[in-house]
């Protein structure tokens, strides 16, 4: 990690120290409160350490910045006796079968100036011997580092699991805490029912000690007296904290009916605004997530089950969502408000087939190959789920949007789930909710593991812009959230694929386009998208266009596991498709080279090669290699690409044009070569025109 790191410049950090412990599982217990614009609660994290974990080196003043010497304060939360008088925010003591954890009713008590909150300033990261000494050195502690931002954190404890009545049947040593989470973590995939019961069984433990913590701009920083490596911190500990009402991870707003509702959109800093996390992609976990909210209101989430109310008392309900999947904490996603199901007015047969409830997990797993993932209940192993093409869905939206979402929007979705099925084959996820955001909404588009948030403008005019979108965020279960990028400045992994995945998706789902009417789209597509990359890279900074940032050290992470992404702050990154615009046309020219049977049964073998896993772009380029004929290799070297196209400008600007035509690179020159034929239909303003009228029109007429 940069020594020099300053949280007011355009790098985001990510603090955790992930190589010595790793969140496997969360549990969250939380409340809405609009009246106030909260969300407060509590979140259980259960640990993993052990020595595949790499330890910490004895120079740690190298891994934290350090803008002063003076030590970090660790204090614990004092008790707070004050009633919970917000009649809104409902808090239940309930079994465990309803997955909510006990004892709420602390509320923050130490004000702006208090030492428990993320305070606002930019003055660097704390950099305390303790902050640093993340090993083993002598009697000093170890320290959890957790990404953490606009949060105020209240109090945070051990949770004694060993107290949970019946767990002596499924531990070898009851007794022990630590060794009980060893084993709960490492249940096999077959067992994710009795997984998911323990977790929450072991959440609503009672405390055995509060826990020593301090926090600062980025990050939450835990100890225990006495516990000096990670293997002797505690594996299950409860947080109990609040949001803010201008956390930059939550969205406060109004819908387009003028209800309240709140949503996470994560940009810039993913989910640490939420609750307290491990945020580098390696930390890939499970969660479940009970959220209360007033009976009036819906709570949507990334999870596998289509969750319903359960009422708790007169006005209020509780929801329940879980995923058993390991995925990044920034994947995760929630929606309240007083959303509306949008249903079709006349159900086919066909239709309510498509919409029946599945569940993977109750068909017999037949394994069809060995994944390369970590264990978790996997639908590419489910001879069921390989060949459901349309997988069960609902759309959601604001009572005054429900009549264009039946016009527009639930036609669309079976053709799209369909033609992706029929290009990369297994959907990764078991079921899929589509909400209608509300108007500040600043995307088209966001994808997140069961859920995808829409744009109210997807639903304006002609169905082009909705199926379009909608294929591109059913791209993202394949490429960003079942296959993710390791490090996070590598986008192009994700938004390239996605972009260019969204025009193959449509065409098949456009079953009434004739194939030349359906390649004229892509290449007028293709050619704005040109004209469009043109324009930003006129018009943003040189180091701002660059698909990997980091260059060689792209995946490269310090002795702690901590790291930065690349602009991660810069407010003009918001406004840029480079990562979109460069991969789509890298793709582009693959598959244009290689040939689309070769390309896409290539992007099939990829598929079932790494979902569920991280990447890099190494990774695909030389899966790629590996996959096409000797002789076509060397001009599609892996040091090729990444020499003139990666690690340079991508698609070549005006200037460079000359350049890249003498490059020894056969890749370079063969984009050269469609990068010209774009230009020299650019440059002849009435065969232009005429073109995209007679397009226009052929779309107009679908």
């Amino acid at each position: 990690m940069d020594i020099k790191l300053d949280p007011s410049r355009d790098d985001l950090p990510l603090m955790a120290n992930t190589s010595h412990i790793l969140v496997k599982h969360y549990v969250l217990d939380l409340d809405v409160d609009f009246e106030s614009q909260i969300i407060e609660g509590t979140i259980v994290l259960f640990f993993e350490s052990g020595n595949k974990f790499k330890k910490q080196s004895s120079s740690t003043e190298e891994t934290y910045p350090s803008e002063s010497n003076e030590a970090c304060k660790f204090r614990t939360a004092e008790p707070c006796h004050i009633p919970v008088t917000n009649t809104r925010t409902v808090s239940s003591k309930m079994g465990y079968n309803d997955f909510v954890i006990c004892g709420k009713g602390e509320k923050d008590t130490s004000g702006k100036d208090g030492n428990h909150d993320n305070q606002e300033q930019a003055s660097g990261i704390s950099s305390s011997k303790y902050c640093c000494d993340t090993g083993n050195h002598g009697s000093e502690d170890f320290l959890l580092v957790l990404d953490c931002c606009d949060l105020s954190v209240l109090k945070v404890e051990e949770v004694d699991v060993a107290a949970v009545p019946g767990i002596e049947k499924f531990t070898r040593s009851p007794k022990l805490r630590n060794q009980i989470v060893r084993e709960l973590v490492a249940l096999p995939a077959d067992r994710w029912r009795e997984q998911l019961d323990y977790y929450a069984r072991c959440s609503q433990a009672p405390g055995c000690g509060e826990l020593l913590f301090d926090i600062d701009t980025w990050s939450l920083q835990i100890r225990k007296t006495g516990a000096q490596t990670a293997t002797d911190f505690p594996h299950a500990i409860r947080i109990r904290y609040t949001t803010k009402p201008q956390g930059r991870s939550v969205t406060w707003t109004s819908d387009q009916s003028g209800r309240p509702c709140v949503y996470t959109m994560g940009s810039p800093i993913n989910n640490r605004a939420l609750f307290p996390c491990q945020e580098p992609p390696v930390a890939m976990s499970t969660w479940q997530a009970t959220v209360r909210a007033a009976a009036s209101f819906v709570v949507l989430m990334s999870g596998e089950n289509s969750a319903k109310p359960t009422q708790l008392r007169e006005g209020c309900s509780s929801w329940h969502y879980y995923v058993t999947m390991p995925m990044p904490a920034s994947t995760f996603t929630i929606a309240v408000g007083s959303w509306t199901e949008t249903k079709p007015e006349i159900c086919s047969s066909n239709d309510l087939a498509t919409e029946r409830s599945f569940s993977p997990f109750e068909a017999d797993f037949r394994y069809v190959g060995v994944c390369g993932h970590m264990e978790y209940p996997c639908r590419f192993q489910n001879a069921s789920a390989t060949t459901q093409e349309i997988i069960p869905h609902r759309v959601f939206a604001p009572v005054c949007l429900k009549g264009a979402c039946q016009e527009t929007l639930l036609p669309l979705i079976p053709p799209c789930l369909s033609a992706a099925h029929s290009v990369l084959g297994t959907h990764p996820f078991s079921r899929l909710d589509v909400l209608i955001v509300p108007a500040n909404f600043p995307s088209l588009g966001m994808a997140s593991p069961h859920l995808v948030f829409l744009s109210q403008s997807t639903l304006t005019g002609m169905s082009q812009l909705c199926g379009t979108r909608l294929c591109h965020e059913i791209a993202h279960a394949w490429f960003g959230l079942a296959i993710g990028a390791r490090d996070w400045t590598e986008e192009w992994l994700s938004e390239g694929f996605a972009t260019h995945l969204e025009d193959v998706f449509w065409a098949k789902a456009q079953q009434q386009l004739a194939p030349d009417e359906t390649q004229e789209q892509q290449e007028l597509r293709a050619c704005l998208r040109w004209r469009r990359l043109q324009d930003e890279v006129r018009n943003s900074p040189e180091d701002m266009q660059v698909l990997r940032p980091n260059k060689e050290k792209t995946g490269h992470v310090s002795d702690s596991g901590s790291s930065v992404i690349k602009h991660g702050l810069n407010p003009e990154k918001v406004f840029m498709q480079v990562h979109y615009l460069k991969g789509y046309f890298l793709l582009r020219f693959l598959a244009k080279r290689l040939g689309d049977d070769t390309y896409f049964s290539f992007l099939r073998k990829f598929v079932h090669t790494f979902h569920g896993q991280l990447i890099l772009s190494q990774d695909f380029l030389q899966m790629l290699l590996e996959s096409i004929p000797e002789e076509r290799r060397l001009e599609l070297s892996v040091e090729n690409i990444f020499r003139d196209w990666l690690e340079t400008s991508g698609i070549p600007q005006p200037l460079q044009r000359e350049r890249l035509a003498g490059a020894e690179c056969g890749l370079a020159r063969q984009v050269s070569a469609e990068v010209a034929k774009w230009v020299r239909v650019n440059r002849r303003p009435r065969k232009r025109k005429r073109k995209e009228t007679e397009v226009l029109e052929k779309i107009r007429r679908q």
